[in-house]
């Protein structure tokens, strides 16, 4: 099965992103947007960092979670190979603004990232990533397989 392929946006880079399941959806959209920010067939599992997210709609969840792991390449240069979900569940309750405690039901990820620091004597710089943004975004089920597009700002 393909995990994505890579959609040509004028100005910006998307991808189509295949899964048996939400959670590879999930998996397979990090894993393509780090394959366009370098060769991940080089990289290494030397570290691991821990990501946790939370979004009231399964789509808000996807722009946040791959929104995290930019801020990861951006603030510390680390750029993810393999992915385990360790948690990927709706909650009963998630604090809204303000601190108080409300009923409505959230979607919560935390998963392992396993990588590296980027090395550009090492590792090919491919494109600068932005963000993941909202514009044509979807999430949904076809059949028996999930389907997701996502367009990234560059």
């Amino acid at each position: 099965m393909k995990q994505f392929e890579i959609l040509d946006i004028a100005g910006d880079v998307g991808l189509k992103v295949f899964g048996e399941t939400e959670q590879e959806v999930f998996v397979h959209a990090a894993l393509g947007m780090y394959s366009l920010i370098t060769n991940t067939d080089i990289l290494e599992e030397q570290k691991s960092i821990t990501v946790p997210v939370e979004s009231h709609a399964l789509d808000g969840l996807l722009v946040s979670w791959l929104n995290e792991l930019i801020f990861h390449f951006d603030a510390y240069g680390f750029v993810g190979k393999r992915i385990v979900i360790s948690e990927f569940t709706p909650s009963l309750t998630v604090p809204l603004e303000g601190g108080g405690m409300g009923g409505d039901e959230a979607f919560r990820l935390k998963a392992v990232v396993y990588g590296e620091e980027f090395d550009p004597e090492r590792h090919e710089g491919k494109l600068l990533i932005k963000a993941a943004t909202y514009h044509r975004l979807k999430i949904e089920k076809k059949g028996h397989m999930w389907e997701s597009e996502i367009i990234f700002d560059i």
